[in-house]
């Protein structure tokens, strides 16, 4: 009777009732946004359905615009995208961006943080910029995921549009040539061409001599920070669909079933296509036109990666590879979607680096 004269009734009521929506909450759960070079896709850990949209992030970056047109539909996929997947709205939400928006950072680093202001305010999504490191951790992990035993190499090769990533368990190398950025600075550095979708060819011995120089450039420390006996394996859309059959057509003598492809047939294709026009080059091959256009440069790409690595060979195997696991059981991601004023403050003076500090020093 003490007690109850000391607890107040309506007091007792409110906190059996506190007790039993804690009892019965919904589970917390994560939504996460995957911003790619081309697009947003959307999935959440209480559910398997996602949503994407196709959102170009490069062409305006290229022409020096930076990101503001893309603010709207970015904007327009973050609300939309759970709604369409019918994902619960309670979740805590981030959104990881990788190379376009590492660019933009590049190009006009407040711009690009106000322009990330400006959405999560209207969206209320945390839009983190992510390392290339985490981008590749990301990849491989998704290959773990997805291949299983059949990934037998040391790490896998990611081709995206903006970017590669080779990633393995313990390192990582992330370059800003992907299939369109790799196209754009050949066009660029070939043709003089601003145009990232320009005609380059038929390709000269000259235009491929120097061609694999800038890929020597650009790969120059890849084999230090990779380490010895590197083994790759090719997962992505470039080259599963487009290098692998192509060279496989034109050196005829690996069948569609064959797991690898061979530094030499990549160059012996090369060496068949370089001096045809691309139209001759999409009939020879019979590739569609998404992946005649690119051919001969992601030939290029891939030959430069393993000259890079010293590799002989690369496996080939697609598999339908997303991030977005990973990214949803990124515990530092989702620290920073909780302190994004903080992360905002720090991307401004180290960009995407600010990942890399502590979230538990924020104030």
């Amino acid at each position: 009777m003490l007690w109850r004269k000391s607890f107040p009734g309506w007091l007792l009521g409110l906190a059996l009732g506190l007790a039993w929506l804690a009892a019965h909450a919904e589970p917390t759960c994560r939504m996460a946004f995957d911003v790619g070079s081309s697009g947003v896709r959307v999935g959440a850990s209480n559910s398997p359905a996602q949503a994407h949209v196709e959102i170009d992030y490069l062409t305006p970056l290229w022409a020096g615009r930076g990101l503001d047109a893309t603010l709207k539909p970015t904007a327009a996929a973050l609300k939309n995208l759970p709604v369409e997947a019918r994902l619960s709205a309670a979740c805590d939400r981030v959104a990881g961006t990788f190379s376009a928006w590492r660019l933009a950072w590049q190009q006009a680093a407040d711009d690009t943080a106000a322009l990330m202001a400006r959405l999560q305010a209207d969206t209320h999504v945390a839009v983190l910029v992510m390392p290339q490191s985490v981008e590749g951790a990301y990849a491989y992990a998704s290959a773990r995921q997805v291949l299983g035993a059949h990934l037998t190499t040391s790490h896998v090769l990611d081709i995206g549009g903006g970017s590669l990533q080779i990633a393995g368990a313990r390192t990582t190398f992330g370059q800003a040539l992907g299939q369109k950025s790799w196209h754009q600075v050949l066009c660029t550095n070939l043709r003089h061409s601003a145009v990232a979708s320009c005609e380059l060819q038929p390709m000269s011995a000259a235009d491929l001599r120097q061609a694999r120089s800038l890929l020597d450039d650009k790969f120059s420390g890849m084999a230090a920070t990779l380490g010895s006996l590197t083994t790759l394996t090719a997962i992505s859309r470039p080259v599963t669909r487009g290098v692998a059959p192509a060279v496989r057509l034109l050196v005829a003598k690996k069948t569609e079933s064959s797991v690898a492809l061979s530094a030499q047939d990549v160059s012996t294709a090369i060496g068949k296509i370089a001096g045809l026009s691309g139209d001759k080059t999409a009939e020879l091959v019979a590739a569609p036109s998404s992946y005649a256009t690119y051919l001969l440069s992601d030939m290029l790409l891939l030959e430069g990666v393993l000259r890079a690595t010293g590799g002989t060979d690369i496996h080939v195997i697609e598999g339908t590879l997303s991030i977005l696991p990973a990214l949803l059981s990124d515990d530092t991601a989702f620290q920073w979607g909780a302190h994004y004023g903080c992360y905002l403050e720090r991307f401004k003076v180290t960009g995407p680096d600010a990942y890399f500090s502590d979230p538990a020093t924020c104030n």
